[in-house]
């Protein structure tokens, strides 16, 4: 399966740090991009070719592309959880995000985006129900999409007996939790599920948490979007454990 990517940064980093997954690059001129990161591409195979109508057609219309777009092999790019389960030795200073359903890929892009920043060792993505990785997920993570494992899950409360029987405490993220996120020490190896940005997280994934944050915030708000949510927890997490910042 392919998806096609845009941005100047984007594709750069693409071609950074996962070469082996671009296709393609579609550049509007020669200088698009970072002449040698698309000079060492081409060296090793590599095809670049005008940004057409077809290209084009890919991303979205008000996509702002600066006349970079890049073609992804999806199936190299994603992990399955099956092969990130057998080489994961979890430490006390893992954290795992795992995404319940989301269906905005900018909240998608912006949870990735912060999980890179913090020192999140992975971030696990239903297979279903969930908005996929794609281009708008990519260049809203500024191209950290591809610094951090992202693992393809195929049954969200599967993956999480499997970390749970490695050692892992799972928190889930709700408004009306019992442990208020300042109180929490984060001991152990922590997996934190993010709930569907309406619903929140499913009854039978809520059983399998071993706690339920909550952020306490200001009356005047309601609660916290979920990348805003996540971003939070991650960074009460990294305070707690610095050198997951430093790797």
């Amino acid at each position: 399966m392919e998806i096609y990517i845009y941005g100047r940064h984007a594709v750069e980093e693409a071609l950074q740090r996962r070469p082996d997954i671009v296709l393609g690059v579609h550049l509007a001129s020669a200088i698009a991009i970072d002449p040698d990161l698309l000079g060492e591409y081409l060296k090793k195979g590599g095809r670049a070719d005008d940004l057409t109508k077809r290209a084009l057609s890919e991303i979205p219309k008000d996509a702002a592309h600066q006349g970079a777009v890049a073609r992804l092999n999806i199936d190299k790019f994603l992990i399955p959880f099956k092969e990130f389960k057998n080489d994961f030795v979890p430490t006390q200073d893992t954290s795992i995000i795992v995404l319940g359903e989301l269906t905005d890929p900018h909240n998608v892009g912006a949870i990735i985006r912060s999980a890179a920043a913090f020192g999140v060792s992975a971030v696990l993505i239903p297979e279903h129900r969930q908005a996929p990785i794609n281009g708008t997920v990519i260049k809203v993570s500024t191209g950290t999409a591809f610094s951090i494992p992202l693992v393809l899950v195929g049954n969200v409360n599967s993956a999480l007996r499997d970390l749970k029987d490695k050692g892992c405490w799972v928190y889930g993220l709700d408004m009306e939790g019992d442990a208020p996120l300042p109180t929490e020490d984060f001991r152990r190896p922590s997996v934190f599920v993010v709930g569907n940005e309406g619903k929140g997280i499913r009854e039978k994934t809520v059983a399998l948490c071993d706690s339920i944050l909550t952020i306490p915030i200001h009356s005047r708000a309601e609660s916290l979007n979920a990348a805003a949510a996540a971003a939070t927890v991650m960074y009460a997490w990294s305070a707690r454990h610095p050198d997951a910042v430093k790797k």
